[in-house]
């Protein structure tokens, strides 16, 4: 196999995201009431995903997944601000210890080369939050109780399930809703493993082993459209968890590389904003939450 490429790359931006204000929500109320509605006749048609497609998307996995194995048996320098410039690197604890998030695009190469997904996209972030007074433990008890995510991670996730558990092995479903100019409702089950490195560190890697778009979704007749026979919002989803708990803390990272369907001609204005902008924002949302469930926790246990 060959050797992973590193994660720093030219096309990557260092992106920090500070807590959300609503200085913008006047513009963009007026925004949304002045942009006309998107015609019926611009719904995308279905996109099939290919097995060439899948191929290069699982060669894209076993590289990154090295990486990430390789990391880990390092044992230091876990999260990816770490291998920031010195000046850099201190900015980015500061900023985290202040409450925001670190977030990096990242792409997987092949011995320096760029990996082709055929009629599709592949969508690679890395980011991390900083909790207070957090453990280890603290951060697993909340992704581990994935009966109740819906609770946790409103709106994003709207259902949710432990379909099997054997020790810190999981199944388990998940009924996402994603709305950006479109609106995407999918059901997913995902296989996750975890595993504790030392006293104060943990990883875990999950794999949703099936996407399945609903259609008509919350309606009497609504139904699963054939996973790998749809709209292309997202066929595949890749994660990585590490947990370290130090200076008075718990840094929490989360990586996802997810794979969609290329943006047809004619509809980059409709589909480019989804599947160009989820990703990034699904994964900022979804590590602000987990910050706050803990510390909802420890307020209130």
């Amino acid at each position: 196999m060959p050797a992973p490429c590193s994660r720093h790359l030219t096309d990557s931006s260092d992106i920090n995201i500070r807590p959300r204000t609503h200085r913008a929500a006047p513009l963009l109320l007026a925004t949304l009431l002045l942009a006309p509605p998107a015609p019926a006749a611009a719904v995308p048609e279905p996109s099939e995903l290919k097995a060439n497609t899948v191929e290069a998307f699982d060669r894209y996995l076993r590289l990154t997944d090295a990486r990430n194995d390789a990391e880990i048996q390092r044992g230091s320098d876990l999260l990816w601000i770490d291998a920031l410039p010195e000046a850099q690197r201190r900015d980015a604890y500061s900023a985290l210890r202040r409450g925001e998030v670190k977030m990096q695009k990242l792409q997987t190469r092949d011995n320096g080369a760029t990996i082709k997904c055929p009629d599709a996209l592949i969508h690679h972030w890395v980011g991390v939050v900083f909790i207070p007074g957090a453990k280890v433990d603290d951060v697993l008890h909340i992704l581990q109780d994935y009966d109740q995510h819906a609770a946790y991670f409103a709106p994003d996730v709207e259902r949710s399930k432990i379909l099997s558990r054997d020790g810190d092995h999981f199944r388990v479903f998940l009924r996402f809703r994603r709305h950006k100019v479109i609106t995407a409702v999918l059901n997913t089950e995902h296989d996750v493993h975890y595993f504790r490195d030392a006293p104060a560190r943990a990883h875990s890697r999950s794999s949703a082993v099936r996407i399945a778009e609903v259609e008509d979704a919350g309606k009497p007749g609504e139904r699963e459209k054939t996973p790998g026979h749809d709209s292309g919002y997202l066929w595949r989803m890749e994660t990585w968890w590490r947990i370290e708990e130090r200076d008075g803390g718990a840094y929490v990272q989360s990586e996802v590389a997810s794979l969609t369907r290329d943006i047809p001609t004619g509809l980059g204005w409709l589909i480019g904003p989804f599947v160009n902008s989820i990703p990034k924002e699904t994964l900022t949302f979804t590590l602000e939450a987990t910050r706050k469930a803990v510390l909802g926790k420890q307020l209130h246990p």
